[in-house]
């Protein structure tokens, strides 16, 4: 018997016998042996190449409308609750184009793009101190964001092709993952 066909054998028993378990006792060993992550939905609210972004308290530099779930929350629930929360913007969020796994910190975030007609004007509130456009290529500058931000934005411009601008001109269909402002 070869070293490997000694490793297997144990590790297929323990795939049965873990089959035959109850749901309550599978689920508890999981969350026992699993990495456990937070979760978080941020919005990617675009205008001609600028994104609303952010100054909030707990973060360094620019970041982007959205936070953690709630527990029993689904991610385009929580977007749309953290942008109004932060920015007194009511949006709708369709599929998210994106998710980044920071495994450092252990964090998922999941991304949605809401692209709008104008720049309006952003009171921010919540844990926002100040809100702006922000051009999309300044915001890959560490003097301007911080590291899960900079990587969000390259998702966004990976989304968008390379120009990282108004994916509408480039030729893919984004539709199902476009969002839009309400109420306008």
């Amino acid at each position: 018997m070869s070293g490997r066909q000694i490793v297997r054998r144990p590790y297929a028993m323990a795939l049965s016998l873990y089959r035959r378990l109850p749901r309550f006792l599978r689920l508890w060993i999981i969350r026992r042996v699993a990495p456990g992550h937070t979760v978080g939905a941020l919005a990617l609210i675009e205008h001609d190449g600028s994104l609303l972004m952010l100054k909030q308290r707990h973060r360094r530099g620019w970041t982007f409308p959205g936070g953690l779930l709630n527990r029993g929350e689904n991610a385009s629930s929580a977007v749309v609750r953290e942008v109004e929360e932060e920015t007194g913007l009511r949006v709708e969020v369709g599929l998210p184009f994106s998710t980044v796994v920071e495994p450092g910190s252990r964090r998922v975030d999941i991304l949605f793009w809401v692209q709008v007609d104008e720049p309006f004007a952003v009171q921010a509130s919540g844990e926002a101190l100040e809100a702006g456009w922000v051009p999309v290529g300044d915001l890959m500058d560490p003097q301007t964001t911080d590291e899960p931000t900079r990587t969000a934005v390259a998702e966004f411009v990976r989304f968008n092709g390379t120009s990282g601008v108004g994916a509408a001109n480039t030729g893919i269909d984004t539709a199902p993952h476009q969002g839009r402002r309400l109420g306008a």
